[in-house]
């Protein structure tokens, strides 16, 4: 496994090549996600892309252009194909500089046969990523990209995003009924916390905008992706399930369409690629500091910079 080392300025990032994951991304030594554990396994990280689409099928199938396709499960703990094959596969580097970084990964089999692409660029205040897909194969199939980042959890944590509805979980953590009403705690079109309990649901009508904010270390996360993403999903884990969670980390992931997209009329918000054809979605995390701890962070800056 080999690690990228990426910096501007107060920037840090660490990519590795399997999984094309984020390990790392820090202003100073401050996280701006969960740091990862560099174990080579794409949870184990703090940000995985989402290619040739995110989430799962139910029943592993879908009919497409009247032609039926299965895919096939791709981790022992789920029976789905799950998030694509980029966050398990090695990556290529094809360039690197002090600040920018792109990666490649290539699907030769399977039903989706492709060429993905990751480029990482740090600027003074923001990480700047861009996924591309090309279709390899030989039929025109609808893809959907995104990521899945791992963001730390504090009590005094928010989310603000926009959405006008949400997807209820149901059996084999999947998309169920579409509801319009926001259940207790589900809210955010206004910065709110996140519940203390199991979250997996996807949210609909979004305009690519996030804000995250971490008043405990003095700084708010923005995420804009572009073309805006349509879907977001929120996931907080419990200790029930995932031993030795103590809600410090979630993961709020932007998707270019919505989950089981694949069994919607003409593929939802899927983009279809004809053999030849590409797609891609960029997303920034931009980094700020809360006005009422704007100081505090600016002598201390200051004060490094003096030792």
């Amino acid at each position: 496994m080999a690690l990228f080392t990426l910096t501007h300025g107060d920037l840090r990032l660490e990519v590795s090549d399997q999984g094309g994951v984020i390990e790392g991304f820090w202003r100073q030594e401050t996280p701006l996600l969960r740091p990862g554990k560099k174990t080579g396994i794409a949870t184990d990280a703090s940000c995985f892309p989402l290619v040739p689409f995110g989430n799962r099928v139910s029943g592993n199938r879908f009919v497409w252009q009247a032609q039926e396709y299965h895919l096939a499960p791709n981790v022992a703990w789920d029976e789905h194909y799950l998030h694509g094959d980029g966050w398990l596969g090695e990556w290529q580097c094809e360039s690197q500089t002090d600040d920018a970084l792109t990666l490649a990964y290539q699907q030769q089999d399977g039903v989706y046969r492709y060429r993905a692409t990751q480029g990482f660029h740090l600027t003074a205040e923001s990480l700047v990523m861009t996924l591309s897909v090309t279709n390899h194969g030989a039929e025109t199939l609808p893809f959907g990209l995104g990521w899945h980042p791992f963001f730390p959890l504090a009590p005094q944590t928010t989310v603000q995003a926009k959405a006008s509805g949400y997807w209820l979980e149901r059996e084999q953590w999947l998309a169920g009924a579409f509801s319009e009403r926001f259940a207790d705690g589900l809210d955010f079109s206004h910065p709110a916390p996140l519940p203390r309990r199991w979250l997996n649901n996807g949210f609909a009508g979004w305009d690519g905008v996030a804000h995250i904010a971490q008043p405990q270390a003095g700084y708010r996360l923005t995420m804009e992706t572009d073309p805006p993403a349509p879907c977001y999903f929120l996931f907080v884990s419990d200790p029930a399930f995932d031993e030795g969670y103590a809600f410090e980390f979630f993961c709020l992931e932007p998707m270019s369409h919505a989950p089981d997209d694949h069994h919607r009329p003409h593929g939802g918000d899927l983009t279809a690629l004809a053999p030849g054809e590409s797609t891609s979605l960029s997303m920034t995390l931009r980094v700020s500091e809360l006005p009422e701890v704007g100081f505090s962070y600016a002598v201390a800056r200051r004060m490094k910079g003096n030792g």
